[in-house]
């Protein structure tokens, strides 16, 4: 997809979720002199995001008409989406206004992709376009190959290409993001709940020495949700006892990555990033 930048002095709005990508974006677009107005979601965004932005509009999950609205009085036509949403909130603290329940209502189903197009294209609509925040974050995109001091043995290579070619699978699904493998058996799909909750299901099935995969899901529209991994992933991998972390390079989000690499030093783990294009496959393994 074409990344396409905001010159200094123009607004960029940002739709922001929870975590650090709404600040670093906000932060990062601030300095090369854009005007940055964002709708923050209570509830799931920081506090901090108004420090770096012109205004901040609050909104509760759903309140599509007002998110549109913010960005329009603020002649706001370039928009990124940034930034967690907790899934379960879908079901016990969402606000639709009519026109949020009208698109939901109209979906096929409601799995994260088709959600956040549906969105984007509603914005659309009112001539606000949606765009993709790597060009400001590239610095931030997973490198390839080993970054730990420790490198894969045999055994965990055989489960990164295992797990590698299944996540594959699953994610053309749009059901998740992050697979947990070992000895070539799958230990937990990540679904609703998220990567560090499928990472300590794989652990409490499989005990040390699971190997987690982390992918961009094919086919995956770039301006949405790529796969993010921090320090905290790494934490949640050494209390479940996981030993390697695999992530699509290039098309993945490495957080805090000299002090999880640290982390990982530390407690004998490997992290791995792999060129797309590696284990390419039907899933099978061999």
């Amino acid at each position: 997809m074409e990344q396409l930048s905001i010159a200094p002095g123009k607004s960029l709005g940002i739709v922001s979720g929870g975590g650090k990508l709404p600040l670093l974006i906000a932060e990062t677009a601030g300095k090369r002199g854009c005007r940055v107005f964002a709708v923050a979601h209570k509830g799931e965004t920081e506090r901090a995001i108004e420090k770096y932005c012109h205004e901040v509009k609050w909104l509760r999950l759903g309140q599509l008409n007002k998110l549109i609205s913010f960005f329009r009085k603020k002649g706001v036509d370039r928009v990124m989406f940034a930034g967690t949403i907790t899934k379960t909130r879908i079901f016990f603290d969402i606000r639709p206004d009519t026109r949020a329940l009208a698109l939901w209502n109209s979906m096929k189903g409601h799995l994260d992709d088709g959600i956040l197009r549906a969105v984007a294209g509603e914005l659309e609509k009112e001539g606000i376009q949606v765009i993709s925040y790597t060009w400001l974050l590239d610095h931030l995109l997973f490198p390839s190959g080993v970054l730990t001091r420790r490198s894969l043995s045999s055994d965990q290579e055989r489960d990164v290409e295992f797990g590698f070619r299944l996540a594959r699978q699953i994610g053309k699904l749009d059901i998740g993001q992050c697979l947990v493998v070992k000895d070539k058996t799958v230990l937990a799909v990540e679904a609703i709940e998220g990567t560090d909750e499928t990472i300590r299901r794989g652990g409490r099935l499989g005990g040390k020495g699971a190997v987690v995969v982390k992918i961009c899901k094919p086919g995956q529209d770039d301006r949405f949700d790529l796969p993010s991994l921090g320090t905290k992933t790494i934490e949640t991998m050494v209390e479940s006892g996981a030993g390697v972390l695999a992530a699509e390079a290039g098309r993945s989000l490495f957080f805090d990555r000299e002090e999880a690499v640290k982390l990982a030093d530390r407690h004998g783990l490997v992290i791995v990033g792999i060129d797309t294009g590696e284990f390419q496959g039907d899933g099978q393994g061999q």
